[in-house]
Parts: structure tokens; sequence; C-alpha cells
């Protein structure tokens, strides 16, 4: 064997360092993998990584043990080197390029779990100011009044309004006290088509998120197959006492209408994730006349809880889809609200709305509803 060369010996230790790099970030770079578990089991990880050394420094060993001329195994050697770092190089990017989505992933989840506090306290300092309240959240209907004492913003959105999902017992209830109601492209005698449709569409959305939906597609503004609103809230409180008498687990009532407006379409319409979808309005009735006497005949223990329920869903919605619902409206009456305290009446869309606009509305909806009953 002839003596090594200090050049040799100082190029063979440079491959054994590298070599030995190699090892390490392939190894890292294969636990990275999905399937490093099933491929472990075979024994192919050990082999891939010590084939991937070897191609390294084989031949420098062999150049130095062995005495050969340096221009010829070096070149050779780095014909088998250069792939290496290649290969090693396009996993590490690969793999650059993928983690990043489960990080924001994962990011986005944590987000969406806190995120309702934090919109909550940083809208509030402008809320507690009554006037910049009622002016900037709510609409107050002529036959009603509204009061600082009722609408305190700081108890409103503190309200904890969550329920413990349980998939084995309905807590959802939706229904329709105005089925006849449609849009400006509904097609006859389609029920798809209708706010009912739009309703079945809900129950849907919110069952993908796990709840236990109940939907009523009961006709209560139809009297001998002729329109009749006049006793609709009547029959349609008779129709969920029964309701929730047979489900007592109920715990959110929605009542999903769609509005009667005068103007534009485009008043009426925005656009979320590049898809047109129609506003939405939130409604409650305040059991209260233009003075601000309580209606006696129509008591409800749950008003201060339906308002919290409304305000939550509006100044969630402000931040999370801008331009999405309109003010909240607040009327004399009781509106059925009174049957449970996280009971919402939704305007959802317009008669000038179509019907693609209004189901392109329902995922939003559940949404919100998800994020604010946990």
């Amino acid at each position: 064997m002839r003596k090594n060369s200090w050049l040799q010996k100082v190029l063979y230790g440079m491959m054994a360092v590298l070599g030995a790099y190699i090892v390490y970030k392939s190894g890292a770079l294969w636990a990275a993998r999905n399937q490093m578990q099933k491929t472990a089991q075979t024994g192919s990880v050990q082999q891939a990584v010590e084939d991937s050394a070897m191609r390294t420094w084989s031949l420098a060993y062999t150049a130095t043990v062995e005495g050969k001329k340096i221009s010829g195994w070096l070149a050779a050697w780095f014909g088998q080197v250069v792939p290496v770092l290649s290969y090693v190089a396009e996993e590490e990017q690969n793999l650059a390029q993928n983690e990043p989505e489960t990080e924001t992933e994962a990011d986005d989840e944590i987000v969406q779990e806190v995120s309702v506090g934090t919109i909550f306290s940083q809208a509030l300092p402008q809320m507690t100011d009554f006037s910049y309240l009622l002016a900037n959240y709510y609409t107050v209907d002529e036959d009603t009044m509204a009061d600082a004492e009722l609408f305190d913003a700081e108890e409103l959105l503190s309200m904890d309004l969550t329920i413990e999902q349980d998939l084995s017992v309905p807590q959802i209830l939706i229904y329709h006290t105005h089925s006849q109601e449609a849009f400006t492209d509904s097609a006859e005698g389609e029920v798809s088509d209708t706010v009912v449709g739009m309703g079945e569409i809900l129950a849907d959305e919110l069952r993908s998120y796990g709840y236990n939906v109940i939907h009523d597609t009961g006709a209560y503004d139809l009297v001998d197959g002729v329109l009749d609103r006049s006793a609709a809230y009547d029959y349609a409180r008779e129709a969920v006492e029964a309701i929730l008498e047979e489900y007592p687990t109920i715990e959110v009532i929605i009542d999903l209408h769609r509005d009667g407006v005068e103007g534009d379409e485009e008043d009426f319409v925005t656009e979320i994730d590049g898809e047109a979808v129609s506003k939405i309005m939130f409604f409650n009735g305040l059991s209260r006349d233009a003075n601000g006497n309580a209606l006696s005949w129509l008591p409800n223990d749950y008003l201060t809880e339906n308002l919290a329920f409304s305000l939550q869903m509006q100044v969630l919605a402000n931040a999370e889809y801008p331009g999405f619902t309109r003010k909240i409206y607040l009327q004399a009456e009781r509106y059925n609200l009174h049957l449970r305290a996280r009971s919402l009446l939704i305007e959802a869309g317009t008669q000038l709305n179509t019907v693609e606009e209004e189901k392109n509305a329902m995922a939003p909806i559940a949404n919100l509803l998800r994020q604010i009953l946990g």
C-alpha cells in the first residue's frame, strides 16, 4: 500500500464529514415522511441511508487506502455525491413546502378557538357608548324603544352561550313561521327554492359540525291552502312547543325567514370568497311599546339572552364577513323568542335575491353559530 499524501488525508477527512452529514440529513428527511413507520419495519430506511453514505465516501476511501490518483477518484466521487446531495436538497424543499400548510392549519384552529373572545374585547370599548351601539348595530322600529339599561354591551358580549354537544339527542331546532317565502328566481312549487329549502341546507351545514339538528318543515302561514299570516306565529308557537315537549334537550331555536324589502337587489347582496351571497339580518322582539312600557301579555324571561345571542352573532359577523349582515332590527312584539334562551330569528336574504345567493349564505351562518355555540 502506498503512503498517503497529506492532501489525500485532508480530502478523506472531508469526505467522511460530508458522508456523516448526508447520513444525518437523509435520516431526518425519511423520518419526516408519513410512511416512516411502515418503511422502518421493512428495514429499507436503514439500507437507504447506508447506501447514500456509501455512495458518498466509498470512492474516497478506496482512493486513499489503495493510493489511486486523486484526479481519477475525485472525478468519480463527484459523480456519485452530486446526485445524492441533489436528492437530499430536493427532499428538503418538498418537506419545506408541505410542512407550513400543516402548521398553518393548526394555527388556524387555534385562532378560531380564541378569536371570538378577542373580537368581542376589541369591539367592546366603543360599544359601551350606548349612542354608538344603537347607531352602529341596531335599527329600532318606531313601535318600540331601546334603552341603555337593556342594552348593556359588556353584559351581552360576556354571556356564555356555548352548549355541550351531544349527538345522541337533538339540540338545535330550525323552523319557519313563514314557510312560503321564496326568491326572485324560485321555481313555482319547488320547496327547495324557498326558505324551507334554505333551512335544510343550514341544518346540513350544522350537522357537519357535529350538531344534532331537527328541521321542522311545517307550513304555519297557509290556511286551507291559502296564504294567511295573520296567525302564523300562534300556529308556529304551538308546533314548536310540542317539539320541545318531545325533545326537551333542544337548547337552540332558529326561526329562518326571508325578508320583504324595497330597493335594489345590489343593496342586499355581498361577496364572500368570490361568491355572491345574500345579506342577512338578525331580528329581536323587545315586548315593549314605543314608550318603553312592557307588553304584559307578551312576557319574555329570556329577553337578555336573546339580545346577547343576536349581538354576539352580529359582532362576530362584522369581523369575519364584513358586509354580510344588515343592522339588527328591533320590533315591539315577542316573535316566539321566549321559548328558549338561545332563540334567534334570522331574515336571510330578500325577495330580490336569487336562490343561489341565498344558498351561499347558509355556510357563513352555520360557521358563526358554530363559533358562538362552541
